[in-house]
């Protein structure tokens, strides 16, 4: 049985990499950092049903010592660092925050496994978003990285400490290069997920109108639980690799509206209003990715689309808002 421990269990991916590696047959420890909250943040945990199957422990990204005690506790075979600070928008407003957490904590990750268990396999969170101002129509391994916010800068670090790591020790770490993921999971204030909250809550009566920032972004949208898949190839190959994982097909925020709102039944343009509070002060125009390189090494492909995507998510926001009214 391989045990495999993962930072940031309680979020989308985290939650979504749990359940595959428990169908694997796997062991789970999951990190958690203490809080107050504690009593909910496992709710994405608890709505795939697998809270009890999961062994979470405390631990902290910016307490190595913490880390390593970890590590040779429950001497992982694979480490996967999901846990950051992952709100673009929140990151001009916490730049040190999200530098720390999502840039040297990944460092504390990678220092407490060469010490404690180098043989283990690492696993790399980077993110489309380091691509940022890129000029090229599609977006691979070997695009140049431009990053336009503190999250982005603060991957990039992450992400070539990450490359250092495997080549200055030798160690089995891996990035993958995420493109944008979604699914009802998805926090509610990331865009798609407020859409399709805002679009249930129109269609339900609850809100007459939704307020967007950049309607024009293009993103390239895939589903979380496709591109946890893909997380857990890259630690299966021989040989550790950066991967783009994406699915090829970009439309714009303006487009992803009116999809899910006509899922609902409804015009975008009679609800969607535009306000200048939510531009982002450096915007990212276009992300889209090429995943050649995981489609022929790994074998991985998309099976979402972005419109079974989109209706998943409406579905189940529409559920949830329908069994809070009827309570």
């Amino acid at each position: 049985m391989q045990t495999c421990l993962i930072t940031g269990v309680t979020g989308q991916d985290g939650a979504y990499l749990s359940q595959l590696l428990l169908q694997k047959g796997c062991r789970v420890i999951g990190m958690l950092r203490r809080s107050a909250s504690a009593d909910v943040i496992g709710d994405r945990l608890r709505g795939l049903g697998i809270i009890n199957d999961i062994e979470l422990v405390d631990g902290d990204m910016m307490d190595l010592s913490s880390l390593i005690r970890l590590i040779q506790t429950y001497k992982p075979d694979q480490v996967y660092n999901l846990a950051a600070q992952s709100f673009v928008a929140a990151s001009w407003n916490q730049p040190l925050l999200t530098g720390q957490v999502t840039g040297i904590g990944a460092a504390n990750v990678l220092e407490a496994v060469r010490i404690a268990r180098p043989e283990a396999r690492y696993y790399q969170a980077s993110s489309s978003e380091m691509f940022g101002k890129t000029r090229e129509p599609q977006q691979n391994e070997a695009t140049l990285f431009h990053p336009r916010s503190p999250y982005a800068v603060a991957k990039l670090y992450a992400h070539w400490t990450t490359v250092n790591y495997r080549e200055s020790f030798g160690m089995h770490a891996s990035s993958g290069i995420l493109f944008n993921h979604e699914s009802p999971l998805r926090g509610i204030e990331f865009v798609t997920r407020k859409i399709t909250d805002g679009v249930a809550r129109i269609k339900l009566g609850l809100a007459k109108e939704l307020s967007l920032g950049n309607l024009e972004a293009k993103r390239d949208w895939g589903h979380a639980r496709d591109y946890v898949r893909a997380m857990v190839l890259m630690l299966e190959q021989e040989t550790p690799d950066d991967y783009v994982i994406a699915t090829g097909r970009t439309v714009t925020v303006r487009e992803f509206c009116r999809m899910a709102f006509s899922h609902a039944g409804l015009n975008y343009e009679d609800h969607v209003t535009m306000s200048n509070n939510f531009l982002r002060p450096a915007e990212v125009d276009l992300l889209c990715g090429d995943a050649g390189k995981a489609r022929d090494r790994l074998g991985w492909t998309p099976t979402v689309t972005l419109e079974a995507l989109i209706a998943e998510m409406v579905d189940a926001d529409l559920a949830r808002h329908r069994r809070s009214r009827d309570q």
